[in-house]
């Protein structure tokens, strides 16, 4: 996940044209006109924290990590709040031999927390970081086309890649493509970001402080950042409302009227910004067959599960990854219904009688013990034994995630379809959660990323999306809001589409007053 922000006239037409179509859509909320006020503590209770978390970015795996390595690091670029790419470390890009070489800018007197000043070769060494053989970096995929990786100069680097792709460079606003120094440890938490590592125990609190020379004048503004591990949602809203934090992640849509009520809290919503999923390893029964998983498909309630469980802050999906503000999104597929009696017809075709089990926890996305009870209902109906496990937050994703046959999940939006297509969806991804290896679909999703003809990418793009919808072990049943809570002190914290917590960053675009 990552943060976003102004093109660089060298990023050239390709840039301005994929700004215009980013996945990353969406009305930002406006910062608020106040001059930041500097100084403060900033309090933060944030989700998906664990006690195996690292500070290298290879391994980072949820919201907590991002916040936190967002605090320290920078990336060569970002996406802002108006869904356009914009620069950070690298201050311009270009494309030459047809999207298949690349030539980065880096930004100059940029310094690292131990003083050391950033160059080419911290670049070269960050990425190459997540493509070594044995790298299980969940965007090791994202560079598996780079052929090289080569500082041309002090301050620019080439990157040469084995097939076009015409959007790379969106790649790389991807939260785990921090820059640190060269032949320095990640873990070390040495970045040139806005913040300054002071303590890191992992699944409990991070702690830093301001990095007096951050390189970005107009943010970084409170004194110091405090970032709780807080799994548990209701814990997050009770510290909220009592004033223990004064900014959360992930409010529950049931207790937002709540929030909405009390004078000194308010909500950021970014619409349609996450999609919630339940993924079926497609190596295992019933969803080794196409009729096991059309059976689970249609024995869902998607509706019922949006005014139930999440109050409405969220829009039907189906079964498609692909976000409705992304320009390839296929508007004609038909939306599958809640149909029992299909349910029922593809579950006996697929010979399996059951039971099935499915593990949810609201790590896996907020709501989700409550949405797999209202599944199995539904699935009830059809003659489906649905039996829902309720497995502790902590071990979801370490225990359970990617090892069970069946559980609940969640991804947010990415900058560009490949991306999250390559990240969830493609044979070679370490984050392949429903075990989809495909190679006619590995195909399609090279063929998309280097195709110049925009019709003819955008009809591989819908091809994908209808085999996904069709053929896919994956239910997708929603598109949900991103819902953050803060004290009404808390001044320019802006809602950056797809993203929660401002794009990750907010712990240096927000000031306190009062």
């Amino acid at each position: 996940m990552i943060d976003r922000r102004s093109f660089i006239k060298s990023a050239g037409a390709l840039s301005i044209a994929a700004a215009t179509s980013s996945t990353w859509l969406g009305k930002a909320f406006a910062a608020e006109a106040e001059k930041p006020k500097k100084g403060g503590h900033l309090v933060v209770g944030v989700d998906n924290a664990s006690s195996t978390d690292r500070l290298d970015p290879a391994f980072w795996f949820e919201t907590y990590m991002y916040f936190v390595g967002s605090q320290l690091f920078n990336n060569l670029v970002e996406i802002d709040e108006s869904a356009k790419l914009a620069p950070s470390l690298a201050e311009s890009w270009a494309s030459t031999d047809g999207s298949k070489t690349w030539v980065l800018k880096i930004r100059q007197g940029v310094q690292f927390h131990d003083g050391r000043s950033l160059g080419a070769k911290d670049v070269v060494y960050s990425l190459n970081h997540h493509r070594g053989e044995k790298s299980t970096s969940p965007v090791k995929g994202y560079l598996e086309t780079a052929s090289s990786i080569e500082a041309t100069g002090e301050y620019e680097v080439t990157i040469k890649l084995t097939a076009p792709d015409v959007e790379f460079v969106w790649l790389l606003s991807a939260v785990h493509f921090a820059i640190t120094a060269e032949n320095e440890s990640f873990d070390k938490g040495i970045g040139t970001g806005a913040f300054i590592l002071e303590k890191f125990q992992p699944g409990v609190t991070t702690l830093t402080k301001r990095n007096p020379n951050y390189w970005n004048s107009e943010r970084g503004h409170v004194d110091s950042v405090e970032t709780l591990a807080m799994n548990d949602s209701t814990a997050r809203v009770a510290a909220l409302v009592s004033g223990s934090a004064q900014l959360i992640n992930r409010v529950n849509p049931r207790i937002v009227s709540r929030i909405e009520r009390m004078p000194n809290l308010k909500l950021v919503r970014a619409k349609d910004s996450m999609i919630y999923t339940f993924p079926g390893l497609s190596n295992l029964a019933p969803f080794d067959n196409v009729d096991g998983r059309l059976a689970l498909k249609y024995a869902i309630d998607r509706q019922q599960i949006i005014d139930t469980v999440l109050g409405g802050y969220a829009s039907v999906a189906n079964d498609n990854p692909i976000f409705p503000s992304n320009r390839y999104f296929a508007k004609d597929i038909p939306q599958r219904p809640y149909d029992p009696e299909k349910a029922q017809f593809h579950w006996k075709k697929s010979g399996f009688s059951g039971p099935l089990t499915l593990n949810v926890a609201d790590a896996g996305f907020p709501g989700a013990v409550d949405a797999g009870q209202l599944y199995q209902q539904s699935a009830a109906k059809a003659g489906i034994n649905l039996n829902v496990v309720r497995v502790p937050d902590d071990a979801f994703w370490n225990d359970i995630w990617q090892k069970k046959a069946f559980v609940s999940s969640n991804w947010a939006n990415r900058p560009t379809a490949d991306a999250l297509l390559s990240l969830v969806f493609t044979s070679q991804s370490s984050w392949n959660e429903s075990a989809w290896h495909v190679p006619a679909f590995d195909a399609m999703v090279k063929a998309a990323r280097g195709e110049p003809d925009e019709a003819r990418r955008k009809q591989i793009y819908h091809d994908i999306q209808v085999m996904l919808v069709d053929q896919g072990s994956e239910i997708i049943p929603l598109y949900a809001d991103a819902l953050d809570g803060c004290s009404t002190k808390i001044k320019g914290f802006t809602s950056v589409p797809g993203m929660p917590l401002s794009g990750n960053r907010a712990a240096e675009k927000v000031w306190i007053e009062g």
